[in-house]
């Protein structure tokens, strides 16, 4: 089933200064794995200044400089799946902590 064109878009900006490429591949991989028929694409873009923000189509995620270092990949893809399918159980990633 192909995804629509209209699917929502995920951005993962990191630094590159930092070398926080592997992170942010690692994230999107798990995203796109989670949500294979959900989004239309998982774009890493570089960048400087310590930034690791993530964005669904232009709303901001997770930021560590305002929210506090790294997002846990649970809480992410709970932020993802309540706005693109939120009758999708997302199993382990559904329980509490």
């Amino acid at each position: 089933m192909p995804i629509a064109p209209s699917s929502p878009r995920v951005l993962i900006r990191y630094c590159t200064g930092c070398r926080w490429l592997l992170r942010a591949g690692w994230m999107a991989q798990e995203l796109l794995v989670t949500f294979e028929k959900d989004l239309a694409e998982v774009a890493l873009a570089p960048g400087t200044g310590g930034v690791f923000r993530i964005e669904l189509d232009g709303e901001v995620l997770w930021d560590r400089h305002d929210d506090g270092g790294f997002p846990d990949l649970k809480l992410i893809k709970q932020r993802i799946r309540d706005r693109v399918a939120p009758e999708r159980q997302l199993g382990h990633s559904d329980r509490p902590v």
